[in-house]
Formats: C-alpha cells, sequence, structure tokens
C-alpha cells in the first residue's frame, strides 16, 4: 500500500492536534519541551516548532487533513486521515520521535507522551512508529475462537455486581506466542487505546458509543472468563495445600 504524504495527497481540510508531555518516572508536566512537527515520510519538511507550558502541553494547532467524507464512507479505499512525525526534546530528557501521528479531519488529536530521563549508560533510538489505523491498514484476519470452550477447572465465581478492573494485562503478540511480553494497562487507558484503533473519531456519537460498549463488554467477558476462573484455581490449590 503506498501511503502519500499531505504535501502529495488531497488534503483540503483540517484537523487539529495537541501534545501533552510527562515524566516516565513520575508522570510530572515537562514544560518547555520542544515539538518539531514534519509530514511522516518528508523529515526536512518541518511544518511547525511547538513549546510546552508549565503543564507540559502544547497550543492546539491546525493540519492539513483529507476531506472528512473519506472515513465516513465504508467503500473508501483512499487514506482518510495525514500522518505526522514529531520530533521531541527537553531539557534533562532523551530526545524521542513519534511517527504516523494521524490527523482526522475536525476533530483534535490528543498525542500524548512520556519522556525518559538522560542516562548517560543508554545509547538508544527512541522511535515510535505508529502503525496504520486497523480500518485502513492490512492486517491478518483474526484468529478463530470456538464459541464455547472447554473448562478444565470445576465451580464458579459469581459476582452480585459487576466489577470494573483498575489494570488488565495486555499480551504483547499474539495469543499463540508464548515469548511475547505482558504488560499491565489501565483498563481506562486500553478501552480508550483500542477503541482509537478500531474507530474514527469523525463518526456520528451513537456509533463510536456503541463501538465502545462493545469494546468493554468483550474485555470484561475476557477479565471474567479468564482471570477470575485463575484467581478460583489458584485459591483451591492453595486451600488444598494447606489442608494437607
Amino acid at each position: 500500500m503506498n501511503v502519500l504524504s499531505p504535501a502529495q495527497a488531497d488534503t483540503p481540510d483540517k484537523g487539529r492536534l495537541q501534545i501533552n508531555i510527562t515524566s516516565e518516572i513520575d508522570s510530572f508536566p515537562v514544560p518547555d519541551a520542544t515539538v518539531n512537527i514534519s509530514y511522516t515520510g518528508v523529515p526536512e519538511s518541518q511544518l511547525e516548532q511547538l513549546t510546552t507550558d508549565s503543564s507540559g502541553q502544547t497550543g492546539t494547532i491546525e493540519l492539513d487533513a483529507p476531506p472528512v467524507e473519506y472515513s465516513l464512507d465504508p467503500e473508501n479505499e483512499i487514506q482518510p486521515y495525514s500522518e505526522y512525525t514529531l520530533q521531541i526534546e527537553a531539557p534533562g530528557y532523551e530526545p524521542i520521535t513519534i511517527a504516523g501521528t494521524e490527523i482526522l479531519a475536525d476533530v483534535t488529536a490528543l498525542q500524548n507522551v512520556q519522556l525518559r530521563p538522560l542516562n548517560a549508560t543508554e545509547d538508544e533510538d527512541n522511535v515510535f512508529v505508529i502503525p496504520a489505523h486497523t480500518l485502513y491498514g492490512n492486517y491478518p484476519s483474526k484468529i478463530p475462537e470456538d464459541e464455547i470452550k472447554p473448562v478444565n477447572e470445576t465451580g464458579e465465581i459469581v459476582l452480585n455486581r459487576v466489577v470494573v478492573p483498575e489494570y488488565i494485562v495486555v499480551h504483547d503478540g499474539s495469543p499463540r506466542d508464548n515469548t511475547a511480553q505482558n504488560y499491565y494497562v489501565r483498563y481506562r487507558d486500553y478501552i480508550k487505546n483500542v477503541a482509537s484503533s478500531e474507530v474514527y473519531a469523525t463518526w456520528p456519537q451513537n456509533a463510536i458509543r456503541a463501538n465502545i460498549l462493545a469494546i468493554m463488554s468483550f474485555t470484561l467477558n475476557r477479565v471474567y472468563t479468564e482471570w477470575y476462573r485463575k484467581i478460583w484455581y489458584f485459591m483451591v490449590r492453595e486451600h488444598l495445600r494447606l489442608m494437607n
């Protein structure tokens, strides 16, 4: 798939971007950080240079974006968003580059960034590439799953109300990849990130709301059927161990 930069594509509309920068260590705002914005794939095409305030935020700027109709037409095959690269530097922190920040027409994109304090022993390029949106990019088909799965353990835990976890475990890889790392992610952040990857912010509010409810339902189903089952298993095993 050939992706054209906004300089080469049809971008008559405008989207907006604001960057929020915090420290990776304590989540405190990072003031006086410099953000250089360019077209992704055209690093010499610097468009804007922003500076964060005492709250670690830049001002909101307008950037070129394709027509909003592109993201509203399910038959459209033209990339409905522009991609920009952010090069960020701040005194006392390692520089970072984020390529592929997506800008849709008529909406404001919020790019949250965490900077790592300078470490003389590390010599790594902090470059992060945001992949194509799932509605536009070419991705492998979902691995089919049985609607009814066998349960090896007996018994169940029945809660008298829905409990929303503070954190959930995210497996960074295919479900079959046992070498992939697991991460603890805040539930709210997980839902927000999945939603932004699966729907466009230009969609009608009811469509966005329906998709988010489906994501929440699927996520909580995973939590209850897998996480709570594991808790029950370990509780029973520990109980039997103490009895013996």
